[in-house]
């Protein structure tokens, strides 16, 4: 059997990739099969690393009479490539193609010690946060379970093909991606019953084994969904803040316009009940005269002495600084390295831990907040910011 793309896939055959263990358990029980068999077939799946090793009639350990049911009722069915972008630090970019004129884009960053690779969850996003490039380029759908664990699949196969034609190691017990942050295009919490099969699959020791630690999902804050989220797979939790008051962040992320900080910050001390860190990390893009004076670091401060009032334990948390990625007609400016600094060191004088995130990526457009894809947008974008955008946006916070 070769593998198929979406396209040639036909009605009567199941995308493999769309099954967390339980679902392919289940899938294998209609075939008539004892559960067991999904554990070896998982495993021949999301632990081979090589495209090859998904062809059924290669399966040796599968009796062959499963491995004929499958070949008529089943397929892993992988994105197709459209290009491939390695940036000077080492990079990579990909954009997958994901139908109806829609294309999605994954990075995988290659640090000492860790692979860190950054997933799409939606093409495109819905959420219309000011400085973010797949906002301003709309929101088409989300991305089913497959379709998000097949950047991981791919990825993870391609760095293993690559890391052994240049003589590392073939053990495959030896993970290439050791990190995955859901920090690509889209809302994760959002696309919620995609979301959690890809998350149960990432995190299970039959199929990607990642720790929950080493799992995050980045959220603008949809309180409820994080709430769900604590209680059915709580991995590392990421929350876009971006703005140290109501009034600043309305502007900046419309959500809060239904969750308020307050909401938001309650919704945080729950996860950290059930998360496996004792922390949540706050990304803060700062932006030039929007979000980045002292009296920002100072009432960030205060907003977070605030919670603590209210509960013994407090918010743990990480700040993490991102610097701005211009976009075309974006209105807005990055802050400068002085500015940035001062307002880290506002911060960790305070006892907040903050670090500055280091760009990475710039020169093939895959730094934080500019991956935007090819979307068919639906949601028409475009002329909603052209009614709502004024240029006292700009400077007004910071003249008040």
């Amino acid at each position: 059997m070769t593998l198929m793309s979406p396209d040639s896939v036909t009605p009567t055959r199941v995308n493999l990739l769309n099954f967390d263990l339980d679902g392919l358990a289940d899938f294998c029980e209609h075939l008539g099969e004892k559960r067991f068999r999904a554990v070896q077939l998982f495993r021949w799946i999301h632990q081979r690393g090589d495209p090859g090793a998904c062809q059924f009639d290669q399966m040796s350990d599968l009796a062959k009479s499963l491995r004929g049911k499958l070949q008529t009722t089943a397929v892993v069915s992988p994105l197709p490539v459209v290009s491939q972008h390695i940036s000077t630090d080492g990079t990579i970019k990909w954009l997958f193609d994901v139908g109806d004129a829609n294309a999605i884009e994954t990075v995988f960053i290659p640090e000492l010690g860790r692979g860190t690779l950054c997933v799409s969850s939606q093409a495109g996003c819905a959420m219309g946060c000011r400085f973010c490039a797949t906002g301003h380029h709309g929101f088409s759908r989300n991305l089913s379970t497959g379709e998000i664990i097949a950047q991981l699949w791919f990825a993870e196969g391609f760095l293993r093909q690559h890391s052994q034609s240049h003589g590392h190691s073939d053990d495959r017990s030896d993970r290439v991606v050791t990190n995955v942050v859901l920090m690509g295009m889209g809302e994760p919490l959002q696309n919620y019953d995609a979301l959690l099969p890809a998350l149960r699959v990432m995190t299970c020791d039959h199929g990607y084994g990642l720790s929950r630690r080493r799992v995050t999902v980045s959220t603008s804050g949809i309180v409820p969904m994080m709430d769900r989220l604590a209680q059915d797979c709580p991995v590392a939790l990421a929350v876009s803040l971006h703005a140290p008051n109501d009034v600043l962040r309305d502007q900046l992320v419309p959500l809060n316009l239904k969750y308020s900080l307050h909401d938001l910050l309650s919704a945080c001390l729950r996860y950290l009940a059930h998360a496996p860190r004792d922390f949540i990390t706050f990304a803060y893009c700062l932006l030039d005269g929007v979000n980045d004076g002292d009296e920002h670091a100072r009432q960030l401060i205060q907003l977070m002495q605030t919670v603590r009032t209210h509960s013994r334990a407090g918010v743990g948390c990480k700040f993490n600084l991102i610097p701005f990625n211009p976009f075309p007609n974006s209105g807005l400016r990055p802050s400068s390295p002085g500015r940035t600094q001062s307002f880290a060191r506002i911060l960790n004088a305070a006892g907040i831990t903050t670090t500055v995130r280091k760009t990475r990526g710039g020169d093939i457009d895959a730094a934080c907040g500019q991956l935007a894809g090819d979307i068919r947008d639906r949601t028409r974008v475009q002329q909603r910011m052209e009614r709502l955008h004024r240029p006292r946006f700009l400077h007004q916070e910071s003249a008040t």
